[in-house]
């Protein structure tokens, strides 16, 4: 068995890494000590997959060759003349992306069992051979030739123990996608999911585009930004909090249906479901309208819950979320008389009693905000976190809906949704307002609100009401915040648990 167990005190470490740089030092000796031309051709999932259901016989009767490279994960030898270990690939999210190889005198030759008794475990290594089953029926490579690939320097983490908290997961990614499956199938689904949104969108006439990541009036959403400095054009600028302006500013242009899966900047707290980096998915249909657009929103969500998790019925901390069933939709009034009973109708369009109520959850309303904004205030204190099931909440007060298009049919309130599930909002879409004086009247209404101290206020837009004034078809619009989408999709609890690389305090 190899010395190297990595139950060793964190002080001892060094004294591994020591030994390792010397390992390499020798290697550095022979020649090439990180070789680039091995070429593997096959992957451990794929031949568990093809020849895992193979007889002993089978394989002995047909000889399949193999050229597979892989980091070593575990090696038992058995004296100086047979060894095994383990080597894990990029094939697989469990533990089929693994297979176990073995070695012998008579086969390998001395040399390389010579070396592979200094190989230690996290080197990668390159291996041609055969393949045939074990006594125990595990699919193996009978190693023919055995190469160092890549000296690692530095012992992984004990496989029982594995990292040492959350953060050093999160801060040392490399290490946590090396040890844990969990993690490696997490982001696999991820990736699969952002594609069966592509894919969705494509299907359905969705033009793909990029917009600017670098804006000079921060706008689309209602957030704090990010400034920076432009030294050339020695100007202010943003880091962009949503790209809406910018896409709706193509659908003026002529492109009726546009989508952008994009990276957006908030300079605001960090939470369990808040990153300051994150990712959302926004599109734009002309000639649509909200409850349009709500229908197409659950088809993308239910879709991709399916091809990254293989069904729409998912669990979430050990409680049952159905995706399949269709969405509920509920106006903000009805959400709070449905999961915070006990309101009558005169105290919810009492604004003073709101402002009395909502002093009891300690939430102190702007001094601008009017009644449809303090029932917003009332469904987010008492009913947002009961929303488990989907649910679209409609009819949001204009006052704090500065993009979205007004109703026909009541003043006040504008043909806007938020979706949420699991208690946390997921998507917020709406049908677009195309009215360019509405709209110019909506900015300064903002930047009245930012005046008096709202600092996620919007500012005024010069250039996009102008796009508006060349005419913009009736539209709708969406956002569907990824991350948080698939914190639900893989059960994970924290937000940094589906980010690759989530932001976190500098080492100290």
């Amino acid at each position: 068995m190899t010395t190297d167990h990595h139950e060793h005190p964190a002080h001892d470490e060094n004294k591994i890494i020591a030994e390792r740089r010397a390992k390499l030092a020798a290697i550095r000796e022979q020649g090439v000590a990180f070789p680039n031309d091995f070429k593997p051709e096959h992957k451990a999932a794929e031949l568990h997959a093809q020849y895992g259901e193979k007889t002993r016989e089978e394989l002995e009767a047909n000889p399949v060759s193999v050229v597979l490279a892989g980091r070593m994960m575990l090696k038992r030898e058995a004296g100086k003349k047979a060894a095994f270990a383990t080597l894990q690939d990029s094939s697989g999210a469990r533990a089929d992306g693994r297979i176990q190889i073995y070695a012998t005198l008579d086969l390998t030759g001395e040399a390389a069992m010579a070396a592979l008794h200094h190989y230690d475990l996290g080197d990668i290594l390159g291996v041609t051979g055969t393949l045939f089953k074990t006594k125990t029926d595990e699919l193996t490579i009978k190693v023919d030739s055995l190469r160092l690939i890549t000296k690692s320097l530095r012992p992984l983490p004990d496989k029982f123990h594995g990292l040492a908290d959350q953060e050093t997961k999160y801060r040392q990614r490399y290490v946590d996608l090396i040890m844990n499956e969990e993690t490696r199938r997490t982001f696999k689904a991820r990736t699969a999911a952002i594609s069966s949104m592509r894919r969705f969108m494509e299907k359905n006439a969705f033009m793909e585009v990029e917009t600017p990541m670098l804006h000079t009036i921060p706008g689309g959403a209602a957030a704090k930004p990010f400034i920076t400095h432009h030294n050339a054009l020695d100007m202010q600028m943003f880091l962009r909090i949503a790209p809406e302006l910018y896409l709706k500013r193509l659908v003026v242009g002529g492109f009726d249906r546009v989508f952008e899966i994009n990276r957006n900047f908030r300079n605001e707290g960090v939470s369990i479901r808040h990153n300051p980096e994150f990712t959302m998915m926004e599109f734009y249909a002309a000639y649509t309208d909200y409850k349009w657009i709500m229908t197409f929103t659950e088809e993308i969500i239910r879709q991709a819950a399916i091809d990254a998790h293989g069904t729409a019925t998912l669990t979430y901390g050990g409680r049952e979320l159905d995706l399949a069933k269709p969405f509920q939709r509920l106006t903000i009034v009805d959400a709070i008389n449905k999961y915070a009973p006990g309101y009558t109708p005169e105290q919810l369009t009492d604004m003073e009693f709101l402002k009395t109520e909502l002093a009891k959850f300690g939430v102190k309303p702007f001094a601008t905000s009017g009644l449809g904004a303090l029932q917003l205030a009332l469904f987010e204190e008492t009913a947002e976190a009961q929303l488990w099931e989907p649910t679209f909440i409609i009819d949001y007060p204009a006052e704090v809906s500065p993009l979205a298009r007004a109703s026909d049919t009541q003043a006040g309130i504008t043909e806007r949704f938020e979706l949420f599930m699991v208690g946390r909002e997921i998507a917020n879409g709406f049908s677009e307002l195309n009215d360019a004086e509405d709209q110019s009247a909506r900015f300064l209404a903002q930047v009245a609100a930012k005046d008096a101290g709202d600092e996620e206020a919007m500012f005024y837009d010069a250039d996009y009401i102008r796009a508006l004034e060349y005419g913009m078809p009736p539209a709708g619009g969406c956002g569907i915040g990824i991350d948080r989408l698939m914190m639900i999709i893989t059960d994970s609890p924290n937000i940094r648990d589906v980010l690759l690389f989530p932001h976190l305090r500098r080492e100290e």
